[in-house]
């Protein structure tokens, strides 16, 4: 039985009369009786994923409604099965090779992919490496196989929170920490601390998200790109916490730590650090810490993710680029320009339901401002708003 988030109905209502369709018209597009899609609405039916979807591309809704609608999944009984196999077996080394590439591919195409694609795909995966876990092998290759079990549970715990989805998020977190341990690989153990990190930080929990960034410095090798990436997440906290003198502090060590640094071949990896990511990072966080020059560094950003100006190869950072952008320009008192940035963010799509509270934050610092077109951008925020699960 499918699980229906309660707000399915008002979403579709919304959707639908954004559009300006009655519930005749929406079932003549969508081939649906006019009393079935007002059962939907009213809550008296339940839809199905196939319905959900269905709808989705309909209305152009890019996956809201199949948010609402999925299948149950036991997480713990999914992660605790991946362990017991890694426990009880030795492993094929067939096709590791191939297992190892496509880790990679789904780790790339994190940065350009919604979430609510990704997630079928990463899961697919697991189940796949599940599958030959019962295989049998030498200890290194079934270590290998482990290792990659390990990179697909963090990315797939990392995708959940992207969608909200704390719960699962956690225990793949933990499943991913037990797989890391289990294959001796201090790297994964520390990217799913930082990534607990960033999950804290969201959640406004500041100070235990500067423990796990720490933590998971400490616990990473040196200078790789997990050690990095969570330098540059205790930077950001401690912009949220308004501490300027450990802000600077932590934006000194990654700068001497990325100097120098090749760009990775895959830069789009999200498990390998990218030094072109430093300048991205360093406006988030000065504009986050209310720093005068935010402004500057946020337009330098920008201009180098996006210089055409339609999303550039890395859409998802220039849309968060935008958003540091546009918080810039409502600290320098310019709220009308932060309006067309950060209504441009929005537009794009490409602000996933983790990051949406920075539209949200700006919204309310352009609102303070007084500024009459505020509503321009209230506006585009409460169209474009992923319903929250």
């Amino acid at each position: 039985m499918s699980h229906v988030d309660p707000r399915f109905g008002a979403q579709l209502r919304a959707l639908r009369t954004r559009h300006g369709l009655s519930l005749r018209a929406l079932g003549q597009i969508a081939h649906r009786g006019k009393s079935h899609l007002h059962d939907l609405e009213t809550g008296a039916k339940a839809p199905t994923p196939e319905t959900a979807r269905h709808l989705d591309e309909v209305l152009r809704a890019g996956g809201t409604l199949a948010c609402l609608v999925d299948q149950p999944v036991d997480h713990d009984a999914e992660a605790g099965e991946l362990l017991a196999r890694v426990r009880a077996s030795d492993v094929s080394a067939e096709t590791l090779a191939r297992i190892e590439a496509s880790v990679d591919d789904l780790a790339s195409a994190y940065a350009t992919t919604r979430p609510v694609d990704l997630l079928p795909m990463v899961r697919r995966q697991l189940a796949y490496v599940g599958r030959l876990l019962d295989g049998r092998g030498t200890l290194a290759q079934r270590r290998r196989l482990v290792v990659a079990a390990g990179w697909l549970t963090v990315l797939r715990a990392t995708v959940h929170i992207d969608l909200l989805q704390r719960s699962a998020a956690g225990t793949h977190l933990n499943a991913a920490m037990a797989l890391a341990e289990h294959g001796e690989h201090p790297e994964i153990q520390a990217w799913c601390l930082e990534t607990q990190a960033w999950d804290r930080l969201t959640r406004g929990d500041y100070r235990r998200a500067v423990d796990l960034s720490q933590q998971a410095q400490r616990l990473a090798p040196r200078s790789s790109s997990a050690h990095i990436q969570a330098a540059a997440q205790e930077a950001r906290v401690w912009a949220r916490l308004a501490d300027v003198r450990r802000t600077r502090d932590a934006l000194d060590r990654l700068e001497r730590l990325t100097a120098n640094l090749p760009v990775p071949e895959r830069a789009e990896h999200h498990y390998r650090y990218d030094p072109t990511k430093a300048l991205a990072y360093t406006a988030t966080t000065l504009s986050w810490a209310g720093d005068p020059a935010a402004e500057q560094v946020a337009r330098a950003a920008l201009a180098e993710l996006d210089p055409r100006g339609d999303g550039g190869e890395r859409p998802r950072r220039s849309a968060s680029a935008r958003l540091d952008l546009a918080m810039a320009l409502v600290a320098a008192d310019q709220p009308d320009e932060a309006i067309v940035v950060a209504a441009d963010a929005v537009r794009s799509g490409r602000v996933v339901s983790s990051n949406w509270w920075r539209a949200r934050e700006v919204l309310l610092r352009v609102e303070l401002t007084g500024t009459a077109n505020a509503v321009v951008l209230r506006e585009v925020y409460e169209a474009h708003r992923p319903a929250v699960r």
